[in-house]
């Protein structure tokens, strides 16, 4: 039995009953459907500063203008009239490539919709598309949520995606910013992320987000390692765990200081000794002349 569509005003637009969009042209015929294409001068359109995806791939971009310059924009961008100028509801990449590429006037379908169905259209294109990075998806569900008032179980059913789907990708936005930001630059999956949520200190959040990045961790790995720091019968351990993360950035930032390997040597919880290589007696003078200096 086929599930119910569940959309909304604005995406009924966009999606068929009983059926996904599986290809962007689909989603054009239905936001394009009955409209008259119209072509209006670039400076008179902007971007809506609703919409949820907020990078774009310069490179990707680059090759897209391109091939305006060559073609034209052949899929026109679908707008909505404001005061004095018309507002991106879908095509805002096409848009950015036509200004690269020095287009004048580009091709438009003009329709209305309410501020929700706006943010609606505009999310389920991306979506669809898979344009947003895991960041942009929770941040767009938060806003349907904080500005409309729609509740998990709703936008879940509007973008076709299980509950517990948009619960987990909104829980990333309790990571810290920079974890958040590994994310975004593809350096981390949302995958790690998720895994370090049961992590309640943030610093050791991002200092284990880091070690996912340089050793490559998989996100089996990171649970693993997560459990193991969460681990109440292994509480020293844990202590002692954290406080190498601590160390080890400790000698990085001497490393990078002093132009020379660093060493640190615990001897007990609160004292140690430091310990510097160097390779010759004129790299023992430079060094001992950058610790003088820094005094």
């Amino acid at each position: 039995m086929a599930k119910k569509s569940g959309l909304g005003k604005g995406l009924d637009l966009l999606i068929p009953n009983n059926t996904s969009i599986k290809t962007d042209e689909k989603m054009e015929e239905k936001l394009t459907e009955k409209k008259a294409e119209v072509f209006v001068k670039l400076s008179q359109v902007e971007p809506n500063k609703s919409q949820p995806r907020k990078n774009f791939n310069e490179d990707s971009l680059i090759e897209l203008s391109e091939s305006i310059k060559q073609f034209g924009v052949i899929q026109p961008l679908i707008v909505q009239k404001k005061d004095d100028y018309y507002e991106i509801i879908a095509g805002e990449r096409r848009w950015r490539a036509a200004k690269l590429a020095g287009l004048k006037e580009i091709p438009v379908i003009i329709r209305e919709y309410s501020d929700e169905e706006r943010m609606e259209v505009a999310l389920i294109e991306n979506l669809q598309r898979e344009d947003l990075n895991p960041v942009e998806e929770a941040l767009a569900y938060k806003s349907l949520i904080k500005e409309y008032n729609l509740k998990q179980d709703e936008i879940a059913e509007k973008v076709s995606k299980s509950r517990t789907a948009v619960t987990n990708s909104m829980r990333l936005l309790n990571l810290p910013e920079e974890v958040q930001n590994m994310i975004v630059d593809e350096m981390i999956s949302s995958g790690h992320g998720r895994a370090l949520l049961s992590i309640e200190d943030e610093k050791i959040q991002i200092n284990i987000a880091n070690k996912i990045f340089e050793e490559k961790l998989s996100v089996r790995e990171t649970e693993k390692l997560v459990k193991a720091l969460n681990n109440p019968k292994e509480k020293k351990e844990k202590e002692e765990y954290t406080d190498t993360f601590i160390y080890e950035k400790f000698e990085n930032d001497f490393k990078e200081i002093l132009g020379s390997n660093v060493s640190i040597k615990r001897k007990s919880k609160d004292k140690g000794k430091i310990e510097i290589d160097y390779y010759s007696n004129e790299d023992l003078e430079r060094i001992m002349d950058l610790i003088k200096s820094i005094q």
